[in-house]
């Protein structure tokens, strides 16, 4: 199916419910769109040019541009039309960013949490208020620099073991020059999918070795996950009005599907870990029962760390875990990790196409890369690059897996601006008001390259940059290096060491062990936001998600 095709599927039932419900739902949301109280609605701001997309066009090419075009247009803080027409806040005025980011009262949107839900179930994307906090304190165990060290041999381990595939392939292309041109995107879902399964539950799903025609059961399930197209109307229209996913399109058993596999998988995780555990582990208490020490697992994956704290003595029965809230947990770790810690197959594709673009950088990493003299570097031993943490930092920057971020209020709110905007009446607002569900859109992309913040190169590609960041770089509200690609506060990415440590040591052995460039020209190259933005080709859209690297092994 064409990324442009409506997947129209539908066994035992016509098109006319699905549709005809669809008409009601734009109709409803048009409706309350316009007659519920907001602040939003006399603020200036591009206009609407879809009843389904808003103020844009989907799927959006390029579309950090388009919101940096809105910027120059219509200031820092403005109204767009979202989804079904829903009145957006853009949120460009970096008060307004750090207010949102850093109070608890502006939560995932129902819409996000709908999709999270749907896809994943009540893991910690998904929920929101004291449950989201208990979930979080469970699993921050399993992130910590301890573990992450332990985990760190995975990620090498993984990428030595591809490219020790691609210099075979690079063996047998019969090529003159030992090159073979490879599809980075496709080989880093696969690398990424390999790690995360290893990291977070000891489970192989050998991506690296498996024929696409034949991938392992979980393997499939996560393919399955990603297949949504955001145009498909249907599917949408199913994520907003609940009772249209009773009807059986082909989506929605793909996605039944996949749950199916991940329970199945989880639950036999859950349970052999837990066995284990108690098996090994476990410590008799004064009542005959058993209980866990913090220090009693050995397991390093992320599902042990978690059954570790879940079952830990010292946590209150009140925040413990339930077993369908772990079991949420498998595809959390599995889609959201993958994708999205789901950062790292779209955010280290387009790290090297930089450096494809950028031979002198690529150059320069490598030299310092290869006076390493160990193939197996420890996680300090990563960290202790100082190139190649201004390389990691300048991809983030440039190319973060999730173009925006989005939020609403749960509470009304008023924000002080540091920029004032003029509505259409002509008034000038020190402050914008949120009423309680208004919906806020930060555009994550667009600030990290945005020229006000970042001066006059802010769209290039220049790892030196953070060797003296402008005054105003630090103005950015973020826990991690003055950017936004982790989010902060409450909901800030609870994996970014993981993801960090994770793009380090991928670099580490690609650029290491090979010189790269693209196969096509950089011009043919766009960026789409699709869930995460994604590499492609202008001049051959039906091959969806792709980017041609030409690999040449380094001769010693």
């Amino acid at each position: 199916m064409s990324s442009s095709a409506i997947n129209f599927s539908i066994v035992g039932v016509g098109l006319s419910v699905p549709v005809s419900a669809l008409a009601l739902l734009l109709v409803v949301s048009w409706l309350r769109s316009r007659l519920r109280p907001s602040a939003l609605r006399d603020m200036p701001g591009p206009p609407s040019v879809s009843w389904v997309w808003g103020s844009s066009v989907i799927p959006c090419y390029e579309l950090p541009r388009l919101q940096v075009d809105w910027i120059r247009r219509y200031g820092r803080t403005f109204k767009f039309h979202g989804i079904l027409g829903t009145p957006t806040l853009f949120a460009g005025d970096l008060a307004v960013v750090g207010r949102v980011l850093g109070n608890a009262k502006y939560e995932r949107s129902p819409g996000i949490r709908t999709v999270f839900s749907l896809l994943l179930g009540k893991g910690v994307l998904a929920v929101e208020g004291a449950e989201h906090r208990k979930q979080r304190r469970v699993l921050n165990p399993a992130f910590g620099l301890v573990e992450l060290r332990r985990q760190t041999e995975v990620f090498i381990s993984k990428v030595n073991d591809m490219c020790l595939i691609w210099k075979d392939m690079c063996n047998k292309s019969g090529r003159t020059d030992g090159s073979t041109t490879i599809d980075a995107f496709a080989w880093m879902n696969k690398i990424t999918l390999d790690i995360i399964a290893l990291a977070g539950f000891n489970y192989d799903t050998d991506s690296l070795h498996a024929s696409d025609d034949s991938p392992n059961e979980m393997n499939r399930a996560v393919q399955d996950m990603f297949s949504v197209e955001q145009t498909d109307v249907i599917f949408i229209a199913q994520l907003v009005f609940p009772p249209l996913r009773a009807v059986p399109t082909r989506r929605m058993r793909e996605i039944r599907r996949s749950q199916g596999v991940f329970r199945h998988v989880g639950m036999r995780l859950i349970a052999g870990k837990r066995a284990a555990l108690l098996r090994d582990r476990a410590v008799p208490s004064e009542t005959g029962s058993v209980k866990l020490k913090k220090n009693d697992i050995e397991g390093s994956d992320l599902l042990s760390l978690l059954i570790k704290a879940n079952m830990a003595m010292d946590l209150p029965d009140n925040l413990r875990l339930s077993d369908e809230d772990i079991l949420a947990q498998v595809p959390t770790f599995m889609v959201a990790g993958h994708e999205t810690t789901r950062h790292v197959p779209a955010v280290i594709t387009w790290g090297l196409f930089a450096l494809s673009c950028a031979p002198q950088v690529q150059a320069k990493l490598r030299a310092e890369l290869r006076q390493v003299p160990a193939d197996m570097p420890s996680m300090d031993d990563l960290n202790a690059l100082p190139y190649l943490d201004k390389v990691v930092r300048e991809i983030m920057r440039l190319y973060p897996a999730g173009s925006t971020i989005e939020r609403v209020a749960s509470e009304d709110d008023i924000i002080p601006l540091s920029t004032p905007y003029t509505d259409k009446n002509g008034k000038v607002h020190q402050e914008i008001l949120i009423r309680k569900g208004d919906l806020v859109l930060i555009p994550t992309q667009a600030l990290q390259f945005l020229e006000e913040i970042w001066g006059p190169d802010g769209g290039e590609f220049k790892p030196e940059r953070w060797e003296a960041l402008p005054d105003s770089v630090k103005q950015m509200p973020s826990f991690w290096s003055n950017l936004l690609t982790f989010a902060s506060g409450p909901h800030a990415c609870i994996g970014y060491r993981f993801a960090v440590v994770e793009v380090k040591a991928l670099l580490f052995a690609i650029v290491r062990s090979f010189e790269f460039n693209l196969a096509v020209s950089p011009s043919e190259v766009s960026r789409k936001t699709a869930v995460v933005v994604r590499p492609f080709l202008s001049t051959n859209p039906a091959a969806g998600s792709t980017l041609p690297l030409t690999i040449r092994p380094v001769v010693d």
